[in-house]
C-alpha cells in the first residue's frame, strides 16, 4: 500500500501524502484473501488409523523390494592387478609413463547357478572422484550438442585440456580425456575345453536422452563425419580422433553419440561406481547365461594403481525394480516400522487420556 490514508471522516488525506485508491489492491476474493479454504482437524479417529495404513504400505513395499533384490544374482571379479593375480602385469605395464602395446589378461571363473537374460554386464571403479568440482565442470555441453562454433571455440572451463598445439580438443575437457577404455570379450568353455563366443549387446546402454538430445554430432561435411571435426584434436589419452570412436560398431555409433562416451560423461556422485558395459541377450544367451565355466579376456588400456583405485567387472540379472539396490528395501521397511511403532504409541496415549478430555 501507498503511504496515504484516509481520515476518520472519509475524505482524502491532503494531496502530499500522495493517492491511494489506485494503489488499493482490487475488491476481489483471491486479491482480498476471501477464497474458500478447508482447514484439516486432526484428530485420533484421522490420525491414527493413517499412520497404520502408512507404516503397512511402506511395509508392503519395503518387503517387495528387499525379495526382489535378493533374487538378483550378481557377481564380481577384481582385476585391479594385484600382486599374483591373472592381470599384475599388465597393471604394471599400464602404469608406466612410457606408451606401450596393449595388454590383455584372462579371467577364468564359474557361474553356480543360470543367470537369466538380460545379463549386464558392468565395470566399477573405486577411490575415483568424478564429482570433484573441478573435474565436474571440466566439459563444453554446447561442443557435445553438435555446435559448430563451440567444437572449434572450446569453454576455458575444458583447461588444461581445452586446446593441443593451438588446436581446439574435439571433446574438450578432463572428463572426456579420462574416458574408460578398457574392453571385455566373453567365453563360454565347454566341457571338450573349445570355447564359444558370448555376444555382448551395446546398444541402448545410454539414457534416451543423453542420446537423443544432449548428445548430437557437427553436421556432416560432405557426408564425411572426418570433415565436420576438421580443424579439431584429439584429446591427449585418446589413440584415435572422435569420429574413430565405435566405428566398428555402426554409423549411428560414432562421435559425440558414441554410448560408451556417453555412459562416461554422466559422472558419478560416489567415490565408487559402476557403470553399464553391455547386455547379453543375443544369439545363443537370448534366454541367459546358463551356469557353467566362463572365460574374460580384458584388454587391460585403463590405469588405476597411481591413484590407489580398484576395478572390477560385475555379471547381473535384473528384476522389475531394475539392479541389485538393498537399501531401498530396507529404507521402506524402516518407514513402515517407524510408522506403525509411532501409531501404536499415539493410540496407547490416546487410550489413556481420553477420559480425561470428555471430563473437561
Amino acid at each position: 500500500m501507498a503511504s496515504g490514508s484516509y481520515d476518520v471522516s472519509g475524505g482524502h488525506a491532503p494531496a502530499d501524502r500522495g493517492p491511494t485508491a489506485q494503489n488499493k489492491p482490487d475488491n476481489t476474493a483471491f486479491t482480498q484473501q476471501r477464497l474458500p479454504a478447508w482447514q484439516p482437524l486432526l484428530s485420533a479417529g484421522t490420525v491414527l488409523p493413517l499412520f497404520f495404513c502408512l507404516g503397512a504400505a511402506f511395509l508392503a513395499l519395503g518387503l517387495g523390494l528387499h525379495f526382489s533384490s535378493e533374487d538378483i544374482h550378481e557377481l564380481e571379479l577384481d582385476y585391479t592387478g594385484a600382486p599374483g593375480s591373472s592381470c599384475s602385469r599388465c597393471a604394471n605395464v599400464t602404469s608406466s609413463p612410457t606408451r606401450h602395446a596393449p595388454c590383455t589378461c584372462v579371467l577364468r571363473f564359474e557361474l553356480p547357478m543360470d543367470y537369466p537374460a538380460p545379463v549386464c554386464l558392468y565395470y566399477q571403479l573405486s577411490n575415483y572422484y568424478q564429482n570433484n568440482r573441478r573435474y565436474s565442470i571440466s566439459r563444453d555441453n554446447a561442443q557435445l550438442s553438435g555446435d559448430s562454433w563451440a567444437l572449434t571455440n572450446p569453454v576455458t572451463e575444458c583447461q588444461p585440456y581445452q586446446k593441443n598445439h593451438k588446436l581446439p580438443i574435439a571433446p574438450c575437457g578432463n572428463i572426456a580425456n579420462s574416458l574408460f577404455n578398457d574392453t571385455f570379450a566373453l567365453y563360454q568353455v565347454l566341457r571338450n575345453g573349445s570355447m564359444v563366443s558370448v555376444p555382448l549387446d551395446k546398444r541402448g546402454i545410454s539414457w534416451w536422452t543423453d542420446t537423443n538430445v544432449k548428445f548430437r554430432n557437427p553436421e556432416l561435411v560432405n557426408g564425411s563425419l572426418a570433415l565436420a571435426f576438421k580443424n579439431t584434436t584429439k584429446p591427449p589419452n585418446w589413440p584415435y580422433p572422435v569420429y574413430d570412436l565405435g566405428n566398428n560398431t555402426g554409423p549411428n555409433n560414432t562421435g559425440f553419440v558414441n554410448e560408451d562416451f556417453i555412459v562416461w560423461m554422466r559422472i558419478a556422485a560416489l567415490p565408487t561406481f559402476r557403470k553399464l558395459y553391455a547386455r547379453i541377450r543375443q544369439g545363443n544367451f537370448s534366454v541367459g547365461l546358463p551356469r557353467g565355466t566362463y572365460q574374460l579376456n580384458v584388454t587391460y588400456n585403463y590405469p588405476v594403481l597411481s591413484f590407489n583405485g580398484g576395478k572390477k567387472v560385475i555379471f547381473s540379472t535384473l528384476s522389475w525394480m531394475g539392479g541389485k539396490n538393498p537399501f531401498l528395501g530396507i529404507a521402506y521397511l524402516v518407514c513402515g516400522s517407524a510408522c506403525i511403532l509411532t501409531g501404536i504409541v499415539m493410540l496407547v496415549v490416546h487410550l489413556k487420556y481420553r477420559h480425561q478430555n470428555e471430563d473437561d
